[in-house]
């Protein structure tokens, strides 16, 4: 493999702006080690002075790396896995240590988008450059081959542009440009150190204004600010119809531009519309004269406090979030858009359906999403080879970059490309040639499956080109298609992933548990233990699980069904002992939110292979429970671990971090972040790119076979007793006094108390498993019970947040 060739195992960031210290705060989440350097300050100022610094101290010198490591371990939301890891950033400034170049394997510059500012400091790089180190110019539209072409021939055949997709940690999109001399070898080693360590979904770009996801997605903003105005339409009206219901994130157009700030926009549509002499579209990139207003008033957006929308205290101190009115430059309050469409399309969970829905309605919303889709349909069509070779690297630019549920290709199946088409036509609009061609030989898709193998059209030979996911990427609807599903049920499939190991997926809506899926689980386990050397439990969904259906649990609280509550809890108690004590070695794989009964199912198995972005707890203190399926032991003897048996050690401290987990329901902010919460344990590993996770979790459970797997021995847990208990309880009470928590915040509190420091027993004995599972099932029966606690679940199926009663 190239990386082999090429190994990237320390890397120079220079420029510690936003992008360059981000960037470096992201190796490090991968860790990987850097050097971030920056120029020194060019004055010396008060603040200087009253630290005690001089001109020639490193700290002065040094004080832009500094500063920009301090502001990623500051950011919200978070650039760093774990604040600790800044530490593998070493900050510097090009006067003294750009000679440290010479012993990374990749260099990164990062400075202002400035021609001349670049060239020069890629000047003094080659100055330092060593034989086979890597080196990219982080850009988001200057012409690769303008910055290297002043640069030494050796240098340029190692060299490439990067356009990392700001925050780094969050947004995948990575798009590669080659120069005209890259070494295919290095661009192979490139896409797959990204792809691999960084998590990066990388597409690879041609060297054109602005490259893919820039110059698509601004065509489609400005677009829909031009289509807008013509319309008639609000800024909110639009954004109304850009969102979900288009398969847009639900900042829409105008909200995105408000985070992204309207500088930025305005620059990136500016650099367009000079760039871009010969585009077909090129008048689209004229910013309306409105935007350039609010871009002279310092009306930026979220940087600034105000954009398209702005912030206002409204009565008894709550905030209004109102509009800008383009016509008067005023703000005003929000208008809802009336359309059956939308309210249709809030209905809809299959986003193919939705669009095609929404654009086939007859109303002020669907004549409007019409217009802004089918144009941008059009123009993607028209830079099919002129900005990517392939129409799938445009589709995932547009999904990892902008977050579209949809590429455009993708939309236009959706929606019918035929049908489609002749609508256009009727309408006068210009389809490219290409797609009538495609037409013409009997070809109505631009992606075809059959049998789980995806084929994407290839305009260039006219031809389908089968698209293979990659070498270590698992894809479980396309195993499914290819008939590799063993078991099945309305909750859950039991999938054949190959080389005898199965996979267990959720299917119910957010992967919430259920008697189905409970079901599933003993028989996937029976299956396995069998047929299989072992057992993965992941899905390809944006979340493992958000816990336990508590729809299921309010009805039959409701009807006093305690009896059956209880045969509930206990059959999932089970079910995850089972997966922790099984003779075959099982494998969870979370991604995104792995909450309440997602969790225990991720630690009843005896490892993790977690996504890096894993956002991990046991909330059900907020719908007035406590975990019902282990969680509360789970957690318990993940704090006591590493306690010799023959050694007796108060096991309060370690009691009392594993109560404030559950009772404060905390929810880790990454994978690293859920190992400091000890719900992943020293031996689980993490994967940074989500759709490797599969794979991976696949090759643990083989390498667990291989080292002759047998299951963890059931131990014993020391608890802390009814002094511990006591203790605790004080503590609420003082959260109760202080006005933290409610009164019957402080019940449920003394209920968990009890579950965890083993009930009516002295401190130090040690009880099994079993008897904390007893004790648990209890605890959360009798909360079902509560008036309070049918309030909470109730509110929380309502309104989709917490109740404080």
């Amino acid at each position: 493999m190239s990386q082999e060739r090429y190994p990237i195992r320390k890397i120079a960031v220079l420029g510690a702006g936003v992008m360059g210290s981000t960037l470096a705060a992201h190796f490090a989440n991968a860790g990987i080690p850097s050097v971030l350097l920056d120029i020194v300050p060019p004055t010396f100022t008060e603040e200087d002075e009253r630290k005690g610094l001089s001109k020639t101290s490193r700290e002065f010198r040094n004080r832009f790396a500094i500063n920009g490591i301090e502001h990623a371990k500051k950011m919200k939301p978070a650039a760093l896995y774990d604040v600790g890891d800044a530490a593998l950033i070493t900050p510097g400034n090009f006067e003294d240590d750009l000679d440290l170049i010479a012993d990374v394997d990749w260099i990164i510059e990062v400075v202002k988008e400035d021609l001349d500012i670049k060239r020069k400091l890629l000047g003094n790089v080659a100055k330092h450059w060593r034989e086979g180190t890597i080196v990219t110019t982080n850009t988001s539209g200057l012409p690769i081959a303008q910055i290297v072409a002043t640069l030494p021939e050796d240098l340029q055949k190692h060299f490439l542009g990067t356009h990392f997709f700001n925050p780094p940690r969050y947004m995948r999109l990575l798009e590669l440009i080659p120069g005209p001399k890259t070494l295919p070898e290095i661009v192979s080693a490139m896409r797959e150190f990204c792809d691999r360590v960084l998590g990066k979904g990388v597409v690879l770009c041609k060297d054109t204004p602005n490259f893919v996801a820039n110059r698509i997605g601004v065509f489609g903003m400005l677009h829909l600010m031009h289509t807008m105005l013509a319309e008639g339409l609000g800024i909110e009206e639009a954004d109304q119809v850009a969102g979900p219901p288009m398969g847009r994130p639900r900042s829409a157009a105008f909200r995105t531009a408000d985070i992204v700030g309207l500088d930025t926009l305005v620059h990136v549509a500016d650099n367009l519309y000079q760039n871009v002499p010969e585009d077909e579209c090129r008048e689209t990139f004229k910013v309306p004269q409105f935007v350039r207003k609010m871009v002279e008033k310092g009306w930026l957006g979220d940087k600034s406090g105000q954009g398209f929308y702005k912030k206002e205290s409204g009565e008894g101190g709550k905030k209004d979030i109102l509009v800008l009115e383009p016509s008067t430059m005023e703000y005003r309050a929000q208008r809802k858009l009336a359309a059956d469409s939308l309210a249709a399309a809030k209905n809809e969970d299959d986003v193919g359906r939705r669009v095609k829905n929404l654009v086939e309605a007859n109303d002020t919303a669907a004549s409007f999403a019409w217009k802004v889709l089918s144009d941008t349909l059009i123009y993607s069509a028209n830079r099919v080879g002129e900005i990517a070779d392939d129409i799938a690297s445009i589709d995932d630019a547009m999904r990892w970059g902008f977050g579209w549920d949809l590429g455009p290709f993708e939309t236009w199946d959706a929606i019918g490309l035929e049908d489609s088409v002749e609508r256009m036509k009727r309408e006068g609009k210009k389809i490219p040639r290409w797609i009538d061609e495609m037409i013409a030989r009997g070809n109505g898709s631009f992606y075809r499956r059959e049998s789980g193998v995806v084929s994407v059209y290839d305009p260039r030979r006219a031809e389908y080109a089968v698209r293979d996911p990659g070498p270590g990427v698992i894809v479980l609807a396309s195993l499914a298609e290819r008939k590799k599903t063993i078991k099945a049920n309305a909750g859950a499939s039991l999938i054949d992933i190959g080389d005898g190991v199965a996979c267990l997926e959720f299917h119910t809506k957010m992967n919430s548990i259920d008697a189905d899926i409970i079901s599933m689980i003993d028989e996937a386990l029976a299956e396995v233990e069998k047929n299989f050397v072992g057992l993965v439990i992941g899905n390809d969904a944006t979340n493992f699980s958000v816990g336990a259906n508590i729809m299921l649990i309010f009805m039959e609280a409701q009807a006093g069904n305690f009896d059956r509550i209880a045969e509930i809890v206990n059959r999932f108690q089970q079910a995850c002992v089972r997966l922790r004590h099984s003779p075959k070695p099982v494998v969870a794989a979370p991604a995104g939110m792995a909450l309440g009964g997602g969790a225990e199912i991720a630690m009843g198995a005896d490892r993790i292979r977690a996504h890096a972005e894993l956002y991990m707890g046991l909330v059900e203190v907020g719908v007035g429970l406590i975990p019902g399926g282990g969680g509360t032991v789970m957690v318990l003897a993940r704090h006591m671990e590493g306690i010799p048996e023959d050694i007796p050690v108060d096991p309060f401290p370690f009691t009392r971090r594993a109560f404030e987990t559950i009772a404060m329901a905390k929810v880790s902010t990454s994978a690293e972040d859920a190992r400091r919460l000890r719900l992943l344990r020293a031996h689980d590993s993490v994967t940074m790119n989500r759709a490797r996770l599969i794979g991976d979790a696949k090759k643990v459970v083989l390498h667990m076979a291989a080292e002759d797997y047998r299951p963890p021995r059931r131990r014993d847990i020391p608890v802390a007793g009814e002094s511990g208990r006591a203790a605790l309880m004080l503590g609420l009470e003082g959260l109760r006094q202080g006005g933290y928590a409610t009164e019957y915040d402080c019940q449920i509190g003394r209920k968990l108390a009890f579950v965890m420091t083993g009930g009516r027993v002295p401190s130090g004995t040690r009880v099994s498993e079993q008897y904390l599972l007893d004790l648990e099932r209890e605890a959360f029966v009798s909360l079902c019970g509560e008036e309070k606690t049918k309030e909470r679940i109730q509110h929380m199926l309502m309104k989709g947040k917490p109740l404080r009663n």
